[in-house]
């Protein structure tokens, strides 16, 4: 009975979270047309611009109601809000001049095995010998997108730009990811609504740095159709269906889904942007995808508990 009474709300969680992870991979394709359109910093401030003007009358009460228990973590909002959403657009958007938007999803994509090694360092939670094959396999993967398959580059350590920058994004947003948990305990739309705040004063000085330097492009008719599919899109809407996702069906079976970011972000880059997608493309993409399912699939048999991924930080939640 209990089996049949939660089938009915897994359906709408894999529609909410498939539609999670097509709204990412768009942002990746909308990072490479970025360029010539609008900066990376100005886009970056008005995308959280849009997602905390729609956010204000949705969550503004809460925020309000909820501030005294959020109010003593303001710095740890501030630099979650800062790493994890402003600096990983900045770094984000800035790759999409020098990298394609197929290896924007594909580095994306490793972000859930990053969380693995650095839940690994940070909270010694156990690798299992297949998390560790699945780690090999996606390190692999993007080491095939970063040198385009000239595996040469790697003795000259010529690394294309976007490519180191796309990576330290993921690598920023990894980190955010295993202190998530630790959030303070208010409903996830105050926390979330807060976190935008924080992305969008964070992302202040860096516009200002890109204005004073003559960088800053700001958007004709077609940046302000990107500034707003980002701001509603991969800001507001795949962050709230995440996070219903997670509730329907848990964190657990609900990160699986980040997997299919670079699936639809390859698909998309190939519709829209025109992007050749060769033996070497699908090589890398089948290593990263493999990869993932091999260190998300081969986990420990021992716990009915969520992934330790998850599980070891929520202890910590305060």
């Amino acid at each position: 009975m209990e089996r049949v009474a939660r089938a009915p709300s897994a359906a709408p969680a894999y529609l909410l979270l498939t539609a999670t992870a097509l709204l990412w991979a768009g942002n990746a394709v909308t990072s490479r047309w970025a360029p010539g359109h609008i900066s990376p910093q100005v886009i970056t401030t008005l995308r959280w611009a849009v997602a905390c003007a729609v956010l204000a009358p949705i969550a503004g009460r809460r925020l309000v109601a909820e501030w005294p228990v959020l109010r003593p973590h303001w710095l740890r909002i501030l630099l979650m809000g800062g790493l994890g959403y402003t600096a990983f657009n900045c770094l984000f958007y800035a790759a999409g001049a020098y990298t394609g938007a197929i290896n924007l999803a594909l580095f994306q994509g490793a972000i859930p095995v990053l969380v693995i090694v650095l839940n690994r360092l940070a909270y010694r939670v156990p690798v299992t010998p297949g998390q560790l094959a699945g780690v090999g396999l996606t390190l692999v993967g993007a080491g095939l997108a970063a040198t385009h398959g000239d595996w040469a580059v790697l003795t000259h350590l010529a690394f294309n730009r976007g490519d180191v920058l796309v990576f330290g994004a993921c690598l920023l947003y990894a980190g955010y990811t295993i202190f998530l948990p630790t959030r303070p305990k208010v409903s996830g739309l105050a926390f979330f609504a807060a976190m935008a705040i924080a992305a969008l004063l964070t992302s202040l000085p860096p516009l200002a740095v890109e204005w004073a330097t003559g960088h800053a492009v700001w958007p004709g008719r077609t940046g302000w159709a990107m500034v707003v599919f980002v701001g509603l899109g991969p800001s507001l809407l795949a962050q709230l269906f995440f996070m219903r996702g997670v509730e329907l069906i848990g964190p657990n079976r609900a990160g699986l889904f980040v997997n299919l970011v670079p699936i639809f972000g390859a698909i998309l880059a190939v519709l829209l942007v025109g992007e050749p997608f060769g033996a070497t493309e699908a090589a890398a993409l089948a290593l990263v995808l493999g990869g993932i399912a091999c260190a998300e699939r081969l986990k420990p048999v021992r716990r009915d508990a969520p992934d330790p991924a998850y599980s070891q930080t929520r202890t910590r939640r305060m």
